[in-house]
C-alpha cells in the first residue's frame, strides 16, 4: 500500500443531504408560494428563505443548469430536504475525490474543516486526515438532483438535461481555517488538490487564508503536481481574487462547462470544435496555467499537455457514478471502460485534437449512456478523483 502522505486533498469538507426532485412536491410548493413562470428568468441573487430556494431551483430546472449558492436561512435548507426522501453522504471535492481514490487503491490524506460522527463513519479507512476544527460541528449542505424530463405542469417547464444544484449555509467552510500541520503534510506530497474556497464570503478573511496557503505551499517538493478544481463562488467577485493569488502555484486547473460559460458570459456549443477552441483561447487569457482541464457532459479535455490516460480514468469513474451511484464494483468499472462512446463526442474529440495547431490538446469522448435514474451529484469531484488516481503512483515508486 502506498503512503497516504503522497496525495494531499484539501481544503474543505461537509456532510451532504442528497435528494432527487419530484414534480409532485415541486408543484405543491409552486402553488403554496404562488410562484409565477416570469420569476424563473434567473436564480435570485439572495436566497433568503424557502420560497427563494424553490424559485432558484426551478430557474435552473427550466434550462437544465447546475450551480451553487449560499442560503441565508439554514432552517430553510433542512425544511426543504425533509420534504423529500434523502440520504446523508460526505461532500466537498476533496472528500468525494478521496473516496474515488480509495476505491482505486490510492490512499490519501485530507485537510478537513469540520469533523463529526457522520464524517468519522463515512470516511474510508485508507484516508488519513487532519482538521482545523477544534470541536465537532454539523452544517449539512443541500444537494439537489433532477432528471431530464422533470415536468412542472403548473409552470409549463420541462428540464432539458439532468443536473445538480448545491445550497449551503456552512460557517466552517465560510471560514476555511487552515491547520498549522498543512505545510508539514505538503513537504511530503506528490499531488496536492486545492478546492473549496468558493464558500467564503469575507474578503479580508479570504485574503488571509490565501496568504497562509501560499506559505504552506512553499514546502511542496519541486516535482509535486498541484491540481486546482474550480467551483461556483457564493461571492462571484472572489473567484478572481483566488485565481490571482494562486495561479502561479497551480499546475493543473480544472473546471466544468457551467463554470466555463460563467467566465465567458455566453453559452458555448460544446460539440463545435471551432467554438470550443475560441472559448478556450479566451479562457486561457484569464487563467494562465500550464494545463487547463475542462470536463463536460460530452467529453473531457486537457489543453497544454497529453493527459489522455488521466482524462480517460476520470471520465470512466464519473460515468460509473452517473450510471450506478455509489453502488458499483470493480467489475462494473471495467464494463464501463468497454462501453461505447457517444458518436458525436468521438467525432468532436478527433476534430478538436486535429485542429489544435501547435498547442497540445488531449481529449477523451464521453460514453453513450441511457440511464433512467442517473446520479448527477458529485460527477466533477468523481472525475477529479479518477484523474488524480491516474497521475498518482500507487506503488510508491
Amino acid at each position: 500500500m502506498a503512503d497516504a502522505s503522497r496525495v494531499v486533498l484539501g481544503l474543505g469538507n461537509c456532510v451532504d443531504y442528497e435528494l432527487k426532485l419530484t414534480s409532485a412536491v415541486l408543484s405543491r410548493l409552486v402553488t403554496e408560494y404562488d410562484i409565477r413562470a416570469g420569476e424563473l428568468t434567473s436564480s435570485p441573487a439572495t436566497v433568503a428563505g424557502e420560497r427563494d430556494l424553490v424559485v432558484s431551483i426551478l430557474s435552473y430546472v427550466a434550462r437544465g443548469g447546475g450551480g451553487e449558492h449560499f442560503v441565508a436561512s439554514a432552517p430553510a435548507l433542512s425544511a426543504f430536504a425533509h420534504r423529500f426522501p434523502h440520504r446523508t453522504t460526505l461532500g466537498g471535492t476533496a472528500a468525494r475525490a478521496g473516496i474515488v481514490l480509495d476505491r482505486l487503491g490510492v490512499p490519501s490524506t485530507m485537510h478537513l474543516v469540520t469533523v463529526n460522527d457522520t464524517v468519522r463513519r463515512l470516511l474510508p479507512a485508507s484516508i488519513e486526515y487532519v482538521s482545523s476544527g477544534v470541536e465537532d460541528t454539523f452544517h449539512p449542505h443541500l444537494i439537489v438532483q433532477y432528471d431530464r424530463g422533470l415536468h412542472i405542469a403548473v409552470l409549463g417547464i420541462t428540464a432539458p438535461f439532468p443536473n445538480r444544484l448545491i445550497y449551503v449555509n456552512d460557517p466552517d467552510n465560510e471560514s476555511m481555517a487552515l491547520t498549522d500541520d498543512l505545510g508539514r503534510l505538503l513537504s511530503r506530497a506528490q499531488i496536492f488538490l486545492v478546492s473549496n474556497f468558493n464558500a467564503m464570503r469575507d474578503k479580508d478573511l479570504l485574503d488571509q487564508r490565501l496568504a497562509a496557503l501560499r506559505e504552506h505551499m512553499r514546502r511542496l517538493p519541486p516535482s509535486a503536481v498541484t491540481y486546482f478544481e474550480d467551483a461556483a463562488y457564493h461571492e462571484p467577485a472572489f473567484s478572481r481574487r483566488v485565481r490571482e493569488a494562486l495561479l502561479s502555484h497551480i499546475d493543473v486547473y480544472g473546471l466544468n462547462e457551467d463554470e466555463l460559460q460563467s467566465y465567458l458570459g455566453h453559452p458555448v456549443d460544446l460539440l463545435s470544435p471551432p467554438e470550443v477552441l475560441e472559448a478556450i483561447t479566451e479562457l486561457r487569457a484569464l487563467i494562465g496555467v500550464p494545463i487547463l482541464v475542462l470536463h463536460t457532459k460530452y467529453w473531457a479535455a486537457a489543453f497544454g499537455g497529453d493527459y489522455t490516460d488521466a482524462l480517460d480514468n476520470g471520465t470512466v469513474m464519473a460515468a460509473t457514478r452517473y450510471a450506478h451511484g455509489d453502488d458499483f464494483t470493480d467489475a462494473v468499472v471495467e464494463r464501463m471502460r468497454r462501453t461505447p462512446r457517444r458518436p458525436e463526442s468521438v467525432a468532436f474529440a478527433a476534430a478538436l485534437t486535429s485542429g489544435a495547431g501547435t498547442d497540445t490538446i488531449s481529449c477523451v469522448p464521453g460514453f453513450a449512456l441511457e440511464v433512467p435514474d442517473p446520479t448527477t451529484v458529485g460527477l466533477g469531484d468523481t472525475f477529479v478523483g479518477g484523474f488524480l488516481a491516474a497521475i498518482a503512483d500507487p506503488e510508491g515508486r
